[in-house]
């Protein structure tokens, strides 16, 4: 899919904005603070329902207003849809030509992927960054996947609340059923995306950082999946009592990357850390691809920092080598892949307005 036209309606500096989208690249320069993060953020929105810069969704409406809204037209391949994300008043609307939907029905026409300067936490952050990355992917490929997801978590706020004001084991026990009843196929669906990810991955590190040598990586489900969650729920129990909290099952789920001159991840650069993560991202767009016939959008931003020029050129050189559309920010225009100059569009944006230059 790609867009066509990108609207953000009081999001962050921008009153209103638009942009009218080339399939190919688009370039969007402007000095530090004006609003180019904005335009990558508003297409996220779109795709996830969040934002990548904040957990906080009042953060990202302009100063002064109590809302905000991101509208798009998008081609998937020969179907053109209007879709459009409101919030108000703490209450997120999702239209799709037009109509009222449900979140989960915009969030699976529109697909966006994005690279950015904190990206390398996907690598060295927290396990919950990678387990939203592998759930994106899953998402888009298995229908019972968010049903089954949203089942888990229920049962898992249940189980966790109990634990916490300490209630009967005959209280607690239906909710571990519960959990362990839904274990096994979030976890299997999980690990069969992997297991399709995992050569794509290898090909795009092989590709960016080849100098780490050979990849390695590893899926941890969060239980010992030959078993039944419910056995590891009963011999935990004391732990989680005084933790007060379920310390076992996919919600603790890892994927972990090592490489042979590079086994563990604080071997890393920070550089080193971001072109991994790149990797992964390309290789999420190629498995998105090839399972539903469609590129995603891929945003990229701030693509130099901490990445030197030879690099650069390689992961430029990368995300040229995919069919998809391409949202770049940066405060110059970038030297992107001489194939890719003639179709490229360059919009400056400045003190919350923006032209397109070419």
């Amino acid at each position: 899919m790609h867009f066509l036209t990108l609207r953000a309606d009081n999001l962050r500096v921008f009153r209103s904005a638009q942009l009218v989208l080339e399939p190919g690249w688009n370039l969007i320069v402007g000095a530090n603070g004006a609003g180019k993060t904005t335009l990558l953020e508003a297409a996220y929105l779109l795709s996830h329902g969040r934002s990548f810069r904040t957990a906080q969704r009042e953060a990202f409406v302009r100063v002064g207003e109590t809302g905000c809204a991101v509208f798009g037209s998008i081609q998937q391949q020969a179907r053109t849809r209007r879709v459009g994300l409101a919030r108000q008043a703490r209450r997120m609307e999702a239209r799709v030509d037009g109509a009222t939907v449900p979140l989960v029905e915009l969030l699976g026409h529109v697909a966006v992927l994005c690279f950015e300067p904190d990206s390398h936490n996907l690598i060295a952050g927290a396990a919950d960054e990678r387990r939203r990355y592998l759930d994106w992917g899953v998402f888009h490929v298995e229908h019972e996947f968010l049903v089954t997801w949203r089942r888990y978590q229920r049962a898992l706020r249940q189980r966790n609340a109990l634990l916490r004001a300490g209630a009967q084991d005959s209280e607690r026990e239906p909710w571990d059923h519960e959990l362990s009843r839904f274990a096994a196929p979030l976890a299997q669906m999980r690990s069969a995306y992997f297991d399709q990810l995992v050569p794509l991955v290898e090909e795009e590190l092989a590709r960016l950082v080849p100098e780490l040598g050979a990849p390695l990586l590893t899926l941890d489900c969060g239980f010992d999946a030959s078993r039944a969650l419910l056995d590891s729920l009963a011999d935990r129990i004391d732990r989680d009592r005084a933790l007060g909290h379920t310390t076992v099952g996919p919600h603790r789920a890892d994927m972990r990357l090592g490489f042979a001159l590079a086994p563990r991840r604080e071997h890393l650069s920070r550089g080193q850390q971001k072109l991994a993560a790149l990797a992964l991202v390309l290789a999420q767009a190629r498995l998105f691809q090839a399972e539903r016939g469609d590129w995603p959008v891929i945003c990229l931003d701030d693509i130099a920092s901490e990445v030197d020029q030879a690099h650069r050129d390689r992961a430029l050189g990368a995300v040229a080598a995919t069919g998809a559309q391409v949202l770049l920010a940066g405060t110059e225009v970038p030297e992107i892949p001489s194939s890719c100059r003639k179709t490229a569009a360059t919009f400056h944006v400045e003190h919350g307005e923006v032209r397109r230059l070419l």
